[in-house]
């Protein structure tokens, strides 16, 4: 098995990778594959709403110029995803929204491309703004019908210098038991898939308000 994980931090190897890097472990512990990308090193282009990849349906956006067609491609390969974000002003960081909400609407134009797969959010911040980070991430996950492990606390670990997360005690419990809450789901999924059948894919129904 594998898991994806995404770094939207501007700073290469900056708190939220250390924060990645901690959930990682567990999960290599676990005879785990996985692999964190630096998306927020990255010049993305944000979501134009052109509706092309429902259009085109090619599990690819429109726009070539950066890398999100790889990556959206290695969230489909993937067991398992974790989501990793600094906190800009309570909220994602600027690169890491764009990457999100392109690849998770190119998932949902092509019969939801990640349903099912174990998907997982992390925060960090320096001080205040981790929970509506969190929140904003797991919102992902959630329209994606992806089963989320769950950590002793709130996924938020706390941090200014590049590797002070460390210095966080009750952050690296909760990064921990991230780690082996997510690698047992994973086991749990993979095994159960042999005696359990899966639910049939509802056609997404639309309601608008204003008609």
């Amino acid at each position: 098995m594998k898991v994806v994980a995404f770094n939207g931090s501007p700073k290469k190897e900056g708190n939220t990778y250390h924060a990645l890097k901690l959930v990682c472990e567990q999960l290599e512990e676990k005879g785990i594959e996985t692999e964190i990308v630096n998306v927020g090193i990255k010049n993305v282009k944000a979501c134009t709403a052109c509706n092309m990849c429902f259009k085109n349906r090619d599990e690819k956006c429109v726009i070539k110029n950066d890398d999100v067609n790889i990556w959206i491609q290695k969230m489909k390969e993937a067991d398992g995803i974790i989501l990793g974000s600094p906190v800009h002003y309570s909220s994602l960081s600027a690169g890491m929204k764009s990457f999100l909400d392109r690849a998770f609407y190119v998932a949902g134009a092509n019969g939801s491309l990640f349903r099912h797969k174990v998907g997982a959010s992390v925060a960090a911040v320096r001080r205040s703004g981790g929970l509506p980070v969190f929140n904003e991430l797991n919102n992902y996950l959630t329209y994606s019908e992806m089963m989320i492990p769950t950590s002793n606390y709130w996924n938020v670990i706390h941090g200014l210098m590049p590797g002070q997360v460390h210095q966080d005690e009750e952050g690296v419990q909760i990064m921990r038991v991230l780690g082996k809450n997510m690698a047992y789901l994973m086991e749990v999924m993979k095994n159960g898939k042999e005696t359990v059948e899966a639910p049939e894919q509802e056609r997404k129904i639309l309601t608008n308000f204003v008609r």
